[in-house]
């Protein structure tokens, strides 16, 4: 069953920037969408940010925009997310999800999640 890894998180200070990665555990064709989520201390999961097939961005939280950018490199298979400015209350398990990825031709796992990668924000 593919599932997805997050990489590339740790602590930072604030003002700090990080750019966590997403990749699929086993051979893949394709993603199709791709989010990032965040969960921090006590609080429940939320969107951060969406984009589509074609790397088009489809959502930004109002908390992230400006700093944060997702992206994907379908060449190898990778999405990313760039974080700058980062502040206090940006401190989560981050998690990237896919609503559809292409395992072989023709054969498709739908709504994968990875394991998160812990940020942390602080000086």
């Amino acid at each position: 069953q593919v599932q997805l890894v997050e990489s590339g998180g740790g602590l930072v200070q604030p003002g700090g920037t990080l750019r966590l990665s997403c990749a699929a555990s086993g051979s893949i064709f394709s993603f199709n969408n791709m989010d990032w989520y965040r969960q921090g201390p006590g609080k429940e999961r939320e969107l951060v940010a969406a984009i589509d097939d074609l790397g088009r961005a489809k959502f930004y939280a109002d908390s992230v925009k400006g700093r944060f950018t997702a992206s994907r490199d379908d060449a190898k298979n990778v999405g990313y997310l760039q974080m700058n400015s980062l502040k206090a209350e940006d401190t989560a398990v981050y998690y990237c999800h896919s609503d559809r990825v292409m395992t072989t031709w023709s054969n498709y796992v739908y709504d994968v999640w990875g394991r998160g990668t812990q940020v942390t924000v602080s000086s």
